[in-house]
């Protein structure tokens, strides 16, 4: 055992294999110590650096971008950034199936292979009216 936890202060730290996951993709299996109480993660700094050389080695690192929700019409868009882009292979004009997980997420199909570059989303601002984050 490494010691107590540093969150809960109450569990003891045990070293495990993690399988760590970043935007849904695994990046492997990292040492970590994990708390029997909490359950909280912790990584330390060589181990970090590894698993975000792996990011990086796999196109995933800086993926995660702030975007504006547009209005078009009576339809509202979202501009994709050229990272995202690039890293999704999309093409324009492609047709997506898309749905909601709660008030707050918005979930591209995983069976769509690409989407627009600029998707004109069709929200009934009387089901959707608190569209403040969305991911893709």
């Amino acid at each position: 055992m490494a010691g107590k936890c540093y969150i809960c202060e109450k569990g003891n730290l045990n070293k495990k294999l993690v399988d760590y996951k970043l935007y849904g993709f695994s990046l492997g299996k990292f040492q970590a110590e994990v708390c029997d109480k909490c359950g909280e993660i912790f990584f330390d700094e060589d181990t970090s650096k590894k698993m975000t050389e792996t990011a990086k080695r796999n196109g995933l690192w800086g993926l995660q971008a702030k975007t504006k929700i547009g209005q078009a019409g009576t339809t509202l868009d979202i501009r994709l950034p050229k990272k995202i882009i690039n890293f999704l292979k999309l093409k324009k004009g492609k047709e997506v199936d898309i749905y909601i997980e709660g008030r707050d997420k918005l979930v591209r199909d995983s069976t769509v292979l690409a989407f627009g570059l600029i998707m004109s989303i069709n929200l009934l601002c009387t089901r959707i009216s608190n569209c403040s984050r969305v991911f893709l």
